[in-house]
């Protein structure tokens, strides 16, 4: 089973839902997770806010902060993560943001991504990650590492709901 089917049977089994919000990646998250069959159960939608301004008008990205630190920021793929799973009205969201290539952008160099995950009612979790390859190797690597966060904060979230459940042993 791949990341995307996996992350979609976790969702699932929970009875929860998920939306993304795509920079770099321009909509191949979602199209990763629409090729599951069966994923309209759990998946709402996307954005693919590939201009600053609809981080910051349609995502709710700080436009101070998009201004100060430019879209290529933890900060802003953890406000993306957030905003998307708000707007869309899912339980989590995930987000990705960064340079593909083949220039800079906003002083980061090329393979510089931010990949974040916003569970339910919480923060974001960011990863930074180095890529190296072409425009399209890094595309499909910061989806393949989204999905990955995601499936990982879907395990600890489920083993610490069960430890709760359980009397906190």
């Amino acid at each position: 089973m791949n990341t995307a089917a996996r992350v979609l049977a976790l969702l699932a089994e929970r009875g929860e839902s998920l939306a993304v919000a795509e920079s770099l990646t321009g909509g191949l998250v979602a199209a990763e997770l629409t090729s599951v069959p069966g994923a309209s159960r759990t998946f709402r939608g996307s954005v693919t806010a590939y201009d600053t301004t609809l981080k910051r008008d349609v995502l709710r990205v700080d436009g101070t902060l998009l201004e100060q630190q430019g879209a290529v920021d933890p900060e802003v793929a953890g406000q993306m993560a957030v905003g998307v799973r708000d707007v869309l009205g899912a339980v989590w969201g995930i987000a990705t943001t960064g340079v593909a290539g083949p220039e800079p952008q906003d002083g980061q160099p090329v393979g510089t991504v931010y990949v974040a995950v916003a569970g339910p009612g919480g923060p974001a979790k960011v990863a930074a990650l180095r890529l190296n390859g072409d425009r399209a190797e890094i595309r499909r690597e910061s989806v393949r590492s989204v999905l990955e966060l995601l499936c990982g904060e879907l395990g600890t979230n489920a083993r610490t709901r069960d430890t709760e459940q359980n009397g906190g042993t």
